[in-house]
């Protein structure tokens, strides 16, 4: 019979394979090679690193991670030993941009920020930076936008350089995968001599890898005062922060953005659909069914002597606020994995209904350039 080990944290999944495999459930960081050598394949998340030391004499064929990232598979090691392997693209893309409007909806409050006074230079245009894209020109930013393999790829003129971003953004939010090869190397992109050229006061946001940023220049940019505020979802040396980085931080998050439960059912659905077109299994349509909630999915927004930017925030903030993540952190940062592995349930934009008393269409609009697809006026 077909045995798969899988991640204990990946949620949805318990009993879906189970009438075609033997499954075996397993916390990612303790899967070992002796766990996973008469596995056929693998069902993963980032806290399992599948490289020889792993796969080295099992019988392992097939790989699906249910993320967005694949550095913890060794590619290379992969292809050499015919082992397949298959990532979620784009699977929690919906999430960080729900994430990073709860960053920009804090920042604006606490700086007392108007968006449309703000430019934002976006470092990653994939499947997460094109949303972030989206949402910032909903809420009313000028967007700069840095991808240069894809503007190798496409010759387009919609890119800017880096020197570009550094020299005019207010804020700098990374949306890269995480690489050390030359010549689109990530690993410390965001280091001392990259903040040195930015623009004094500048706001640096990171959602993608620890690694992305050096966090020991960050830091020491902040305590300069090169840097305004940070906002940090993932760390260098994950779950072991540095308590100096968190204290200066504007929010310190423990790599959740896109931990939404939209974002899980998709990278969990396609990890399944993956596994079972290889394995000529009927599930490759599958997805979960009836997503949970956790409150009222009614959004009541009282519009009157409201400017589109607070009912924008107002609704943002009603789905999803960040700060709440924050608090759980520098509450106890040792609890870095405990936090990820419970975390509460969170439902993206389209998941609500918007309901405007004395709104517009105006508003209307606002807030379906953000994601809100259900927005009525009463």
């Amino acid at each position: 019979m077909l045995k798969i080990i899988a991640d204990d944290k990946i949620p949805f999944l318990q009993g879906i394979l189970e009438p075609y495999a033997d499954v075996k459930y397993y916390p990612g960081a303790k899967t070992t090679a002796k766990i996973v050598k008469d596995a056929d394949a693998l069902i993963t998340r980032t806290r399992t690193v599948c490289n020889s030391d792993l796969l080295t004499d099992s019988r392992v064929k097939m790989i699906a991670t249910a993320t967005i990232g694949y550095d913890h598979i060794d590619t290379t090691f992969c292809k050499a030993n015919n082992i397949n392997w298959t990532n979620a693209p784009g699977c929690n893309s919906g999430s960080v941009k729900q994430y990073m409007a709860s960053a920009f909806s804090n920042l604006a409050l606490i700086n007392k920020l108007n968006f449309s006074d703000l430019t934002i230079g976006i470092i990653g245009v994939g499947n997460v930076g094109s949303k972030v894209k989206a949402l910032a020109e909903g809420l009313g930013m000028r967007v700069l936008l840095n991808d240069p393999p894809r503007q190798e790829k496409e010759k387009s003129s919609n890119f800017v350089g880096i020197d570009r971003i550094q020299k005019e953004a207010d804020i700098i939010t990374f949306h890269v995968p995480l690489t050390n090869i030359a010549p689109y190397k990530t690993k410390h992109l965001c280091n001392k001599e990259f903040l040195d050229q930015c623009k004094n006061g500048v706001v640096i946001i990171n959602s993608s890898r620890g690694e992305v940023a050096d966090n020991i220049d960050l830091l020491r940019s902040k305590l300069s005062g090169k840097v305004n505020s940070i906002i940090l979802d993932v760390w260098e040396n994950e779950p072991a922060l540095n308590p100096d980085l968190i204290k200066e931080t504007l929010v310190a998050t423990p790599h959740i953005a896109g931990y939404s439960a939209d974002g899980k059912a998709n990278g969990t659905a396609m990890s399944v659909q993956a596994i079972s077109e290889y394995f000529n299994l009927p599930l490759t349509h599958w997805f979960p069914n009836n997503l949970p909630v956790n409150k009222d999915t009614d959004i009541k927004i009282d519009c009157k002597r409201k400017s589109i930017q607070q009912i924008q925030i107002e609704a943002i903030l009603y789905t999803y606020d960040i700060m709440e993540d924050d608090k759980r952190l520098r509450n106890a940062p040792s609890s870095f994995e405990k936090l990820r592995g419970s975390y509460p349930i969170r439902r993206e934009f389209e998941a609500y209904k918007i309901i405007l008393q004395g709104g517009s269409k105006n508003i209307e609009a606002a807030l379906n350039k953000i994601g809100f697809k259900d927005v009525q006026c009463i």
